[in-house]
């Protein structure tokens, strides 16, 4: 029976979704089948078993006559688990700055448990101080009005609170590169206050463990952009390999998905350990 009433509802729908796909896969069904079934296609049963479409309440117990699940307290955990899906999560009232393709993000980042990631033009989201993002979202949305700035920021830094939960906080494991620290975001001042935070956060939060990847460790596979990696409590679901790009992202699958794995493991060998990372960080104080 499904259980978990304290994740997410990105989680939620990924857990559905994984459900539905075994007994799918049991009773030996297609998906075009599976589709017809609740009046769609192929391509709709793979969005929801992947959780990147809501669940109607209706399709899946017509899912369920189809798979021969008959037991009343399994359909009414199904049932149970979409309704608690359908519930919006607080970023969804930034809808007129968050855009869909980052909303599926937000969504994932706040039901992990654990987030890996490599970022190389800028600190991480889940890092970055106040005055640091401002000037990283300056950049990317010039043309927008104070107010559409100040609400994207205001989505950041309310994204950074999972670091601080009172119960079970995430555990975030970011490897960075050397150049997103020596260019100078917002300024000397800026950077200077960026880096002082991230050694406090390195030696003070045990849930954080940051890596410095220096010039020195030369060239690697993942110059081309960030990589981030997501796990959840919940046993029977896969992590998450997530590509941002400039106006959309990327969800790999399958080997590809893998491949971005092993790069992350490799990057994590090849960076600088946590305590020399401090040491690091320290020392590119005097450069700002």
């Amino acid at each position: 029976m499904l259980d978990n009433r304290q994740a997410g509802p990105t989680a939620l729908r990924m857990q559905i979704g994984a459900r539905l796909r075994r007994l799918r896969e049991e009773k030996g069904i297609g998906r075009a089948e599976a589709g017809a079934a609740i009046r769609g296609s192929a391509s709709k049963m793979c969005r929801l078993e992947l959780g990147r479409h809501g669940f109607k309440v209706r399709d899946v117990l017509d899912l369920l006559d189809l798979y021969g699940l008959d037991d009343e307290d399994e359909r009414n955990s199904f049932v149970e688990l979409v309704r608690e899906a359908k519930k919006p999560g607080w970023w969804q009232s930034y809808g007129d700055v968050v855009p869909a393709w980052f909303e599926q993000y937000v969504g994932l980042e706040q039901s992990a448990t654990t987030i890996r990631s490599y970022e190389v033009q800028y600190v991480p989201g889940l890092l970055q101080t106040v005055d640091y993002a401002r000037a990283v979202i300056g950049l990317e949305h010039h043309q927008a009005t104070y107010d559409e700035l100040d609400r994207r920021l205001k989505v950041r830094m309310t994204r950074q609170d999972i670091l601080l939960r009172p119960v079970a906080p995430v555990r975030f494991w970011t490897v960075i590169d050397e150049a997103a620290l020596r260019r100078p975001i917002g300024g000397t001042e800026t950077m200077r206050a960026q880096i002082e935070h991230l050694i406090n956060v390195a030696e003070r939060m045990p849930n954080v463990k940051v890596q410095l990847l220096p010039f020195s460790a030369g060239g690697h596979l993942a110059l081309g952009g960030p990589i981030t990696v997501i796990r959840f409590a919940e046993h029977d679901l896969e992590d998450v390999v997530y590509l941002e790009q400039l106006t959309g992202a990327r969800y790999p699958e399958g080997r590809e998905a893998d491949r971005y794995k092993e790069i992350m493991d490799s990057l994590a060998i090849r960076a600088a350990p946590p305590i020399r990372t401090v040491a690091l960080l320290s020392d590119m104080l005097k450069d700002f």
